[in-house]
């Protein structure tokens, strides 16, 4: 006997789930609802299978193929238009008119016995056999009355209450023999309960219903959709699970990584290749998809993931359903009963209320509150870049196929024939993309000159030099698992605002440029790089004084990419050094904050047992420095800024410094005492970077290793920055702990506040408001300061749901009770 699945529904109740996927693929327990129902029919020996399709049928015949992976014999009928349940079964006619057929659902989920269904047929000489079940509520179904031989006697599609008569309702699934079909017109809408059987049975042909026992549910509804998971995991119907239960209730499919630390309530499903880190929390009747990422803090009940869905850290799902391709990004929270669809993207901290639809590609911003459905509008990004470029977590907000359109629309905003620098770290995900970008630019007729692994400094030099800009692809700082992707002007510095949102237009129109054949850009890797970069240095930074000192200095390259240019620039140094980890680890592309401070500690006890003048930590990237002075000690950040300054004022003696305004106000006072003046910048390197260029401007810091150097360059540059301070100290002849102790000890203290997108606006406008008749700066963000001096900076950050706040007093004790009047501020109006 031959079968029939019916699986040409629109599943229109199911949107946004089935806006871009038709119904019978839609996943139970990571199997297509339509793959649980050919394998029953399997069981049965139902192995030569007619499926009838009309909605997205190609998304059906392209997953099941011939049937060949489930030995079974698949042939398709594809309907034009919708010919109803039995028009439908028509359409496939030629199949099925040899001998008696079982026609099915392809998205109702069931353990029915078949082989029972059809004995029963045959015992009957039924034309027609109705297989029927019992439910609570029948106003959904087609109800169906039989009399003691199982004869039907009467049918009533969907009823009101006051016509419910039985519980006894219709499945959908039927025995029929062929002679059926000469009640069926060709080409024409026609349903089997509504138009064949009252026909049937008005000429008194024997038609019987079968009441089956076992499990049915009419996947429908959300809610019937989550059901059919939660009934599948507690093994209230009998299907195949692809997986092992490694404990009770407890499915992990193959390939899946699930950290021992990760907590694990079932009945769930964790699907193959999926990746569930330490401290996640996954509840009973959660179905996680293959390759879903689920970061440490994240809580998940009752959730239904679809396939490549990312879901950050401190996320929170309830009894939600999550479409393929959908990114969930840190402390997003999707509540009972809503729908996310394909490829969307929920921001941090946004909250998506409950029963909510938000119908495939669309975007909710950070920390948006969702509570209606998004069904027409995008809610796109407002733009592109954040603080360091274009960043996001690796192969889930930055992919190849994101890098290839950016580098086109980089490459689109530039004149043809033009030149590009590129440039990587070391990490293999930054060689990946940057291998994409060149691919881009080259297919818009862009010539690539690939620097490949270098310090970003490097990167800028050399872009510097004749091109008309520059990518680098790094990982981001402090963050493993994200990249950032750097677009760089023709002076190597980071792109304007203007050049910024100019790639943004064309990124957002998608209005890229493409080569014509014999235009495709030439790909070049420069030679002696590192040796023109050092050589460049040496020439414009003043290294007097340096040979006669006889300086021992310990330089620590972290592993990274600083350690790349370091022989060519020590060598020529004529400083007596010793290297440290200079080695590229691949494995280490960034650090963390405790790795970093290990290191610094690890550095200082090499330069004291050394007896070395002082010792500088590179990041990965040789943008940045850190300190140790003769005796071991880390010079902090922030202290390591003044002590540069010094250095740098009492040489000069005249110009002006560029200092982003939550710098200590101490640094005044020292420039002051040696004639210099404080340029207050906005905490942005691109401003730093514009007085940086200036002519007056004789030094440059951010207060986080990040030096500028003007007489080399208007960026941060570690290499730079090292060889100013051998050659100020050599020449000084004090140790950098007697610089350290003649500048007065400065008392600013930072705390970051949570504040909803939502509402940073109405914080900004409150913390005016408090500072009343007291002196306000606006240069970033607002700074109040007080009559004695006292100063507190509130600022709203550009990329996260947070407000920071610094504050500076004669003291600590002062300095914290400033930041806690002010924090009360931006906390009551956050509130």
């Amino acid at each position: 006997m031959k079968a029939v699945v019916m699986a040409g529904g629109e599943g229109t109740r199911l949107r946004p789930m089935t806006s871009s996927m038709p119904k019978p693929l839609l996943p139970v327990v990571n199997r297509p609802i339509m793959e649980h129902v050919l394998r029953l029919l399997k069981r049965h020996g139902l192995n030569e299978t007619v499926v009838t399709v009309q909605f997205l049928a190609s998304l059906v015949r392209n997953y099941f193929g011939d049937g060949e992976e489930l030995g079974m014999e698949l042939t398709y009928a594809n309907e034009e238009k919708p010919l109803g349940t039995a028009g439908s079964v028509k359409n496939a006619e030629e199949a099925l008119k040899d001998d008696a057929f079982l026609v099915i659902s392809g998205d109702a989920l069931t353990d029915f016995d078949l082989t029972d269904l059809i004995a029963f047929h045959k015992e009957k000489g039924a034309l027609v056999t109705v297989c029927l079940t019992r439910v609570p509520n029948p106003l959904e179904f087609g109800i169906t009355i039989v009399d003691e031989e199982g004869k039907v006697e009467r049918f009533l599609e969907k009823p009101t209450w006051g016509q419910v008569f039985s519980d006894t309702v219709n499945t959908g699934i039927y025995v029929m023999e062929p002679e059926v079909f000469d009640y069926v017109q060709a080409d024409v809408s026609v349903d089997w309960s509504g138009d064949v059987f009252p026909q049937l049975m008005k000429e008194g042909k024997p038609i019987y219903g079968y009441v089956a026992e076992g499990y049915w549910e009419d996947v429908g509804t959300h809610e019937s959709y989550v059901k059919a998971q939660a009934d599948v995991l507690e093994g209230k119907v009998q299907v195949d699970i692809d997986g092992f239960e490694i404990s009770p209730g407890v499915w992990v499919a193959e390939g899946a990584e699930v950290h021992h630390e990760a907590v694990l309530r079932g009945p769930l499903f964790i699907g193959d290749y999926a990746k569930v880190e330490a401290g996640a929390e996954i509840r009973e009747h959660t179905v996680v998809g293959s390759n879903v990422v689920v970061k440490s803090g994240a809580f998940l009940h009752k959730a239904v993931v679809h396939d490549n869905v990312y879901i950050g850290q401190q996320s929170n799902l309830r009894g939600c359903v999550i479409g393929k391709n959908t990114d969930i990004m840190r402390a997003a929270r999707i509540e009972d009963g809503a729908v996310i669809g394909d490829e969307c993207l929920i921001g941090e901290e946004s909250i998506v209320q409950g029963n909510v639809r938000v119908y495939p590609f669309k975007t909710i911003e950070a920390g948006a509150f969702v509570n209606t459905s998004v069904i027409w509008e995008s809610r796109g990004q407002a733009h592109l870049f954040g603080a360091r470029g274009v960043s996001g977590i690796l192969n889930v907000e930055i992919t190849p196929e994101l890098a290839v359109r950016l580098a086109g629309a980089y490459a689109t905003t530039l004149k043809k024939g033009a030149t590009v620098t590129t440039a990587r770290d070391h990490s293999r995900g930054a060689r990946a993309l940057k291998r994409a970008v060149i691919s881009a630019l080259q297919a818009s007729a862009i010539d690539v000159r690939d620097l490949e692994n270098v310090p970003l400094p490097v990167a800028r030099q050399q872009t510097a030099r004749g091109s008309a800009g520059g990518i680098m692809v790094r990982t981001s700082p402090g963050v493993p698992d994200s990249v950032d992707i750097m677009f760089f002007d023709e002076r190597g510095a980071d792109l304007s605002q203007g050049g910024q949102r100019k790639l943004d237009r064309v990124f957002a129109r998608q209005e890229y440029r493409r080569a014509f054949p014999g235009e495709i850009g030439d790909l070049s890797f420069p030679a002696s790089v590192f040796d023109s970069y050092t050589g460049s240095l040496l020439r414009n930074v003043d290294t007097s004084g340096v040979a006669e000192a006889g300086l021992k200095v310990v330089v620590d390259a972290s592993n990274g990419s600083a350690g790349l240019v370091l022989p060519s620039l020590l060598g020529r140094l004529q400083v007596d050094s010793l290297t440290i980890n200079p080695g590229l680890d691949e494995s280490r592309p960034t650090e963390s904050v405790e790795s970093r401070r290990a290191g610094l500690v690890r550095l200082g006890e090499i330069v004291a047992s050394a007896r070395a003048a002082f010792g500088v930590r590179f990041d990965p990237v040789g943008e940045r420095l850190s300190l140790v002075d003769e005796r071991g000690r880390i010079i902090e950040d922030d202290r390591a800024l003044l002590v540069m300054l010094d250095l740098v004022a009492a040489e000069r003696r005249s110009g002006r410094v560029a200092l982003p305004v939550t710098t200590t106000r101490i640094a005044e006072q020292v420039a002051a005492y040696h004639g210099t003046q404080v340029e207050w910048t906005t905490t942005s390197p691109d401003d730093l970077t514009r007085v940086g260029r200036e002519e007056s401007t004789i030094f440059g810091g951010d207060g986080r290793g990040g030096f500028i150097v003007p007489e080399f360059s208007s960026v941060f540059d570690g290499a730079a920055a090292f060889v100013r301070l051998i050659g100020l100290v050599a020449r000084t002849q004090l140790t950098l702990s007697q610089i350290d102790a003649r500048i007065p000890r400065a008392h600013v203290l930072k705390r970051d506040i949570a504040t909803p997108w939502a509402v940073k606006g109405l914080v900004m406008r409150r913390v005016v408001e408090a500072a009343g008749n007291r002196s306000v700066d606006t240069t970033d963000g607002v700074r109040v300061v007080e009559a004695d001096g006292r100063w507190v900076m509130v600022l709203p950050d550009p990329a996260e749901a947070v407000t920071h706040l610094w504050a500076e007093g004669p003291d600590d004790a002062s300095a914290q009770a400033l930041l806690d009047e002010w924090a009360e501020v931006v906390d009551s109006a956050g509130s």
